[in-house]
Order: structure tokens, then C-alpha cells, then sequence
């Protein structure tokens, strides 16, 4: 039985995760983005989203088949609680359970950093990404209509949120992901990989 693993993305890994990126840029209107960009650009945005946030990836006979990270929603410092998210999969291990739990042990991780809220924007129409976030109990924040124009159309994107944390009076500063003991965010990681042991057997 081959046993999907999940782990923290390493710099060197930038060049596997962008083949993984790359169609959705040039196919789908999925990620806004129109060039691929480059692999020295690419490789600097794990390199400094990792700094801060879980930037994971799961593996399979050591070749990496999906990946999610987290970063900040906003910029001004009374947004430090809130995280945006993202997930992608290899075009050929959908419907395998890999984005569901990859953004699982996103979700959880920052929840450890006291993130306060996740967010998640997904480009309509999408049925895969709408249902992972049904799945995981976020609500519909809003939709942007006809937001961004790629491919040929217009396209609007729904805005989903989910509360993961307690609303106190004094909450603790956000924690970088560098602050969190190792073997805790690896237990989260193996946690979250046990449930794709047999869906990719």
C-alpha cells in the first residue's frame, strides 16, 4: 500500500510545486494569476511565506501531488488574526481526499498560531473547492461579480470564512510558524496523512 505523507515545504521543492501550479495558471481561471511565473520568483514566495505560515505539501513515493499554505489577509496590524488559504492538486489525484487534508492541517496549525479567522476565495464555478469549504464549516462571506476578466470572460469569486478561534478581550499576538515545537506541527501533519493511506492505496 503506498502511504501519502505530509510535510513542510522546503525551498527545493519550489520547482515540483510549480509544475503542480502551473496548469491552473495557463487553464483555468482558478488563480488570477495569467504568466507562470518564474521559478526564482516562485521559489522566493515559498521561501518567505514559510517564514510566517505553514506552506505544506504531501507526498507520494516522494513526488509531491498537492500543496496548501496560509498568509496574511491584510496588512494592517489589527488583521493579524485572520489568514487566507489556498490548495492545489495535481490534475490527476482529484477526488482522493489530498485537498481536504492538506487544508485540515492548515486549518489546525494556525489555529496553534491564534489565527482567529480563515478565509477562503474561490472563482465560481468550482465545485470541488465549494464543497472543501462547506466540508470544513466555513460560511459564504460575499461574492465579488465579474471581478477578474482571464480566458476569455469575466469571472466572480465567492468569499468564504470560518471562525477557529475565541473572540477574548486580550488575544495573543499571532505566532509565526517558526515558534511552534516541530513535533507538534508534525503530528498534525501525520494526523491529517493517515486518512489518505487507504484512498490512494
Amino acid at each position: 500500500m503506498k502511504k501519502p505523507i505530509i510535510r513542510l515545504a522546503r525551498e527545493n521543492d519550489a520547482a515540483d510545486i510549480l509544475k503542480i501550479y502551473e496548469p491552473y495558471v495557463k487553464e483555468t481561471a482558478i488563480t488570477f494569476e495569467c504568466e507562470t511565473p518564474s521559478l526564482t520568483e516562485f521559489t522566493n514566495r515559498v521561501k518567505e511565506i514559510s517564514c510566517d505560515y505553514p506552506y505544506i505539501v504531501s507526498a507520494l513515493d516522494k513526488k509531491i501531488i498537492g500543496y496548501a499554505y496560509a498568509h496574511k489577509q491584510m496588512e494592517r496590524e489589527a488583521y493579524q488574526w485572520n489568514a487566507e488559504l489556498s490548495v492545489y492538486v495535481d490534475m490527476r489525484y482529484f477526488r482522493l481526499g489530498v485537498g481536504k487534508a492538506l487544508y485540515g492541517a492548515v486549518i489546525e496549525i494556525l489555529r496553534i498560531q491564534n489565527v482567529r479567522n480563515v478565509y477562503g476565495g474561490v472563482t465560481l464555478p468550482n465545485e470541488n473547492s465549494e464543497n472543501l469549504h462547506v466540508y470544513f464549516g466555513f460560511t459564504i462571506l460575499g461574492t465579488y461579480h465579474n471581478t477578474g476578466f482571464k480566458l476569455g470572460g469575466w469571472h466572480d469569486v465567492t468569499w468564504f470564512e470560518k471562525t477557529i478561534g475565541d473572540y477574548d478581550s486580550k488575544p495573543k499576538p499571532v505566532l509565526s510558524i517558526q515558534e511552534i515545537d516541530k513535533t507538534v506541527i508534525t503530528k498534525i501533519l501525520n494526523r491529517n496523512a493517515e486518512s489518505l493511506h487507504c484512498e490512494l492505496a
